[in-house]
């Protein structure tokens, strides 16, 4: 098979499951385009705040690809094009795509609120309470793993100390991101000019950042960089979503959706040859002489891009708190994940293209991303240096993207893990107020993900995936008992769940047994953090897995109407 026909494969298999699927599930769940929103409703200019379909969608796809659509597919090509294929395609329609809207839809009927919180009202207090202490474990995962993958898009020099123009271009752009969202923030907030007039205003800020990078490189090694990006995070984890987080989102969607687009169309004028088999077998065997199988190596390998449980995070966390109509959710939940899946298999064409008979050459996913696709864009005329140069920052923008929202979830699942509802705030102790005062839960959890991250996310991503893949089951799961208590079909998440559940705890057990292997030989530091984490997070998933099953497949103590449900979430 060659690019173009597994593009056009992808794109039919993509756009029909949203104009079939996405929209049979609308109906089925009862979307409402009357109801009143959580964003009206709660409106409060931090957290709660409308925006439009393109600006929220924008918030949604930034936040949820990050650098995993590349990384993922890439690494577990080792098994063949084949296996890659068609988990993308089968997990990102009937995994991904269903997690993500049930999840925003879940959240939107509740008042914005998160994960946790439905798995309090419709699981209990226990539930909740572990699954923030997993989110937490998991968010400081993600921060650390991404955070060191934007500290090396940002490195201005090579192992040998020669100057890498590409990477200084990005820093440079991706710098000038982050005052352009700021001021694109104050215009968006206060001059509510036409769409049209702020989409204008938004890509003329792209190409003034993009051209200035390219004209002032600055070069700073790696690790000046991964400090800077935790001081950078410190402040977007603190400051309302409408001075940075939507308008940087909204900025990076042209960025990264152009991306998508170039990339799409190179592969069609190209027609890249795919250099990779179509399978190799169920079981690798590295270099370092570590073993992989494609059970269950592949469903944690390839999160992003198939189905992801920090989506179910992003959707009910942030997402859902700037619907601005319900009918909404379809295009930013499972329109989205699809988007993500798209650009996975886009990954996918490119690791086939570099390949050779020998495997994929040396470099990080995102360079052999970026070298494979800056060649296809040659094809229609431009430079593949230029090309090059801006498909890094796309990346950079997509891992820098995911930064602060995951760490915004990781705070808010922290400040809520020590939060008693039944105590009114003035009534709390000293200690209870420190430990839910936002500067220290940001703090706290950012200081965790900088330790971890100096363990470099090669070392992280194989547990990150394990973590990201029980999170999305454990969503699942939440989803699926809200379905069933509101009265609403939910049989199309009990497959999912069951299948991530199985893929998942045999993941964490097999990478906990590989950790407690290499601390017997040698003591590391990283590697006793990363088993520590596995422990508590395998320890923490069977028991929300459980009391989330237990009331899933009980018998109901009573009937519940949703109208009842609705006035428990409030309350």
């Amino acid at each position: 098979m060659n690019g173009l026909t597994m593009m056009i494969l992808a794109v039919v298999v993509l756009g029909g499951a949203y104009l079939i699927y996405g929209r049979y599930l609308a109906k089925k769940w009862g979307v409402d385009p009357e109801a009143k929103t959580p964003a009206y409703e709660l409106e409060d200019g931090v957290d709660y705040v409308p925006a439009d379909t393109n600006v929220v969608f924008g918030h949604q796809f930034a936040s949820i690809a990050g650098a995993g659509p590349i990384n993922g597919p890439i690494q577990a090509a080792m098994f063949g094009w084949l296996p890659v294929m068609l988990w993308i395609l089968l997990g990102g329609v009937f995994f991904g795509a269903v997690q993500d809207f049930s999840a925003m839809f879940a959240s939107v009927k509740n008042k914005g609120r998160s994960i946790g919180y439905i798995i309090e009202l419709y699981i209990g207090t226990l539930g909740k309470r572990l699954f923030l202490l997993f989110t937490w474990l998991f968010s400081i995962l993600v921060v650390a793993a991404f955070a060191d993958i934007v500290a090396g898009t940002f490195n201005g020099f090579d192992a040998g100390g020669a100057k890498i123009t590409a990477n200084g271009a990005v820093a440079t752009t991706s710098m000038l991101f982050i005052v352009f969202a700021v001021a694109l923030g104050f215009y968006l907030k206060y001059t509510k000019l036409n769409k049209w007039v702020n989409t204008a205003v938004a890509v003329a800020f792209l190409i003034i950042s993009v051209a200035a990078g390219l004209a002032m490189p600055v070069y700073i090694p790696q690790g000046a960089w991964l400090i800077f990006v935790f001081i950078y995070v410190i402040v977007a984890c603190v400051t309302p979503v409408w001075a940075l987080l939507q308008p940087r989102d909204y900025l990076n969607s042209y960025l990264l959706i152009a991306m998508i687009v170039g990339a799409v169309v190179g592969i069609c004028v190209y027609n890249p040859a795919m250099n990779l088999p179509s399978f190799t077998g169920f079981k690798m065997v590295s270099a370092n002489g570590s073993i992989s199988y494609l059970f269950p190596a592949l469903f944690v390998t390839i999160a992003c891009g198939a189905v992801s449980g920090f989506h179910s995070l992003v959707s009910s966390g942030t997402a859902s708190k700037q619907i601005k109509n319900e009918k909404n959710m379809l295009p930013v939940s499972f329109g989205a994940m699809l988007l993500e899946s798209l650009l996975a298999i886009t990954a996918l064409i490119a690791a086939g293209f570099v390949a050779s008979k020998e495997g994929l050459p040396a470099g990080t996913p995102p360079q052999l991303f970026a070298q494979a696709i800056s060649v296809f864009l040659t094809s229609i005329g431009l430079p593949e240096s230029v090309c090059y140069t801006l498909i890094t920052l796309a990346i950079s923008a997509f891992a820098l993207t995911s930064l602060d929202s995951v760490a915004r979830v990781g705070r808010i699942a922290f400040q809520e893990f020590f939060t008693d509802d039944s105590i009114a705030p003035e009534n709390r102790s000293p200690l209870n107020k420190f430990l839910t005062n936002k500067y220290t839960a940001t703090i706290l959890t950012l200081l965790l993900c900088y330790v971890l991250s100096r363990a470099g996310y090669a070392s992280i991503w194989p547990l990150f995936g394990s973590a990201n893949q029980l999170l999305s089951a454990l969503s699942l799961i939440a989803c699926a008992v809200f379905l069933k208590k509101t009265n609403r079909q939910g049989a199309m998440l009990w497959g999912p769940m069951v299948i991530m559940l199985g893929v998942t705890f045999t993941a964490l057990a097999l990478k906990i047994k590989e950790l407690v292997g290499a601390l017997t030989v040698q003591f590391v530091f990283g590697n006793a953090l990363q088993l520590v984490f596995a422990v508590l997070l395998l320890v923490l998933g069977v028991i929300v897995a459980f009391e989330g099953i237990k009331k899933l497949i009980g018998k109901e103590e009573g009937s519940t109407t949703e109208k009842s449900v609705k006035k428990a979430a409030v309350s």
